[in-house]
């Protein structure tokens, strides 16, 4: 069937409005919000009732990358370097030797229950060896979930570093099957360093290429700022794999330097990426949901399943535990929640249309499996991990109990306060963004010669301006008089 222009932005309009107004359903029932955009292009797909047949992997490929650079890049600059820090090398571990074990763990399964050769089987496991950013950014925000001992960042730093890992895994695999098994492994081992070397190079450097950019480009419109650092994240992204870098990587490292330092509008553009994460989740899923032909699902159910059931028992579990292994600080609860957040979600259907576009043996089979599993996972992990927390007890009410204090009384450590700054003070002549505030401290309100200003990162500070400070901590309140020369 042949569509016009008209056409194409008409189904694709209809098939976006639908899926948004679904996903409330997904928060009425439990369900995964990224199900509801899978299951409406099915629906739309050529054996749904939409009747619309699309068969274009590389286009699946292309808009794959796209949003899963722009997953990395938003979920980065929410967070905080000071955050990770203390379980970097956790997620290191995780992203790397969890994703070895886990990817050969379920390969082997593969081929023991599957006519899958070796090879293939490892290909396999590789594809779904990681854990999806999409699906694990969205849930555990989505549900608020405020988890202990920092699991949460432990969680977004894995699934935000360990795609790099199974993408090397799936081109070797790939190489192999294409060369005939001619390629060693010894050759391969040189290449995966000199990847996540250049790709760290790279993405540091541009991260603060752009807190350069942002704070001193200057330009006309505030609605410009997106457009640039846009540029900068998909030339970044391209850029890196051309030098035969990983770019994913670079993009994930560049936003934890943005996001980890002061620049101007810093909110705005955080609220911008994610809703454009958002809407290109929305699009990445439909798309796939179209790929798919639901009866080639029916005879992969089974091994399927069963897959799935080992996957997520089983391989992932043992990557986990024997990648956490040697820290003692990490109990056994801990380990079993990280292994149940073992989320797969667009990543592996995007790498599964790899080898259909390569046009690997029995690669149709391998996407519908893929597809199959990732069902799976976001189905049932995704919708018991709130009541996994709670059964652990790594569920932390502190923020909750936080957000319903309205009123404020002695025990409450935020304060409001007034502050003038001295007219031979440091502070003066500078713009907010640059003045190295605490983290935890807001300038709301600006007295200039009985004139309020409302601030913002680029407004600079005079001499004798009265500002109203809200901190969340008294004892930064030492800091704050630094910053503004005041005694």
């Amino acid at each position: 069937m042949n569509f016009t222009v008209e056409a194409i932005l008409i189904v694709g309009s209809f098939l976006l409005f639908v899926s948004i107004l679904a996903s409330r359903i997904s928060t009425q029932l439990g369900i995964p919000t990224l199900l509801i955009f899978l299951v409406v292009g099915m629906l739309a797909g050529s054996e749904g009732i939409g009747g619309i047949s699309l068969h274009n992997a590389a286009l699946a490929k292309v808009l794959g990358a796209v949003t899963l650079t722009l997953i990395l890049f938003s979920g980065g600059l929410d967070t905080e370097y000071a955050h990770i820090r203390p379980i970097i090398w956790h997620g290191v571990l995780l992203s790397t030797i969890g994703v070895l074990v886990t990817a050969f763990g379920i390969g082997y399964f593969i081929y023991w229950v599957t006519d899958f050769n070796l090879v293939e089987s490892l290909l396999v496991g590789s594809i779904i060896s990681s854990t999806d950013a999409a699906a694990v950014f969205s849930i555990l925000r989505s549900k608020n979930m405020h988890l202990k001992y920092n699991l949460s960042p432990t969680l977004e730093l894995e699934s935000g570093s360990n795609d790099v890992m199974a993408f090397f895994l799936m081109m070797f695999f790939m190489g192999l099957l294409r060369s005939g098994g001619e390629m060693a492994l010894w050759t391969a081992i040189p290449i995966f360093f000199k990847e996540m070397v250049i790709g760290g190079i790279v993405g540091f450097l541009v991260g603060k290429a752009m807190v350069l950019v942002v704070n001193r480009a200057q330009l006309a419109n505030e609605a410009l700022y997106p457009g640039i650092t846009l540029s900068m994240i998909l030339f970044t992204y391209s850029g890196t794999n051309f030098i035969h870098g990983s770019g994913f990587l670079a993009v994930y490292i560049a936003s934890l330097v943005l996001g980890s330092q002061d620049f101007l509008h810093k909110k705005s553009l955080i609220r911008f990426y994610e809703g454009v994460t958002w809407l290109m989740q929305v699009v990445m899923f439909i798309v796939l949901g179209l790929l798919v032909f639901p009866k080639q699902l029916i005879p992969v159910a089974g091994v399927g399943i069963l897959i799935s059931l080992v996957l997520m028992f089983i391989a992932r579990p043992l990557g986990v535990f024997l990648s956490l292994a040697f820290f003692k600080e990490i109990g056994q609860q801990q380990k079993v929640f990280i292994s149940w957040v073992g989320l797969r979600g667009a990543v592996p259907i995007v790498f599964a249309t790899y080898p259909l576009l390569e046009r690997i043996d029995k690669s149709d089979t391998i996407f519908h499996i893929v597809f199959f599993i990732v069902l799976t996972s976001v189905l049932f992990q995704g919708t018991t991990l709130h009541p996994l927390a709670k059964w652990l007890k790594l569920d932390s009410k502190l923020s909750a109990k936080k957000a319903k204090a309205i009123s404020l009384s002695e025990d409450v450590k935020s304060e409001l306060l007034e502050l003038e700054v001295a007219h031979n003070s440091a502070a003066a002549g500078k713009k907010i963004v640059a003045l190295g505030f605490p983290k935890n401290s807001l300038i709301v309100l600006i007295n200039r010669k009985k004139q309020y200003l409302t601030p913002r990162g680029d407004t600079v500070i005079e001499a004798g301006d009265k500002l109203m400070v809200m901190t969340d901590d008294k004892r930064d309140i030492k800091d704050l008089k630094a910053c503004l020369g005041v005694r």
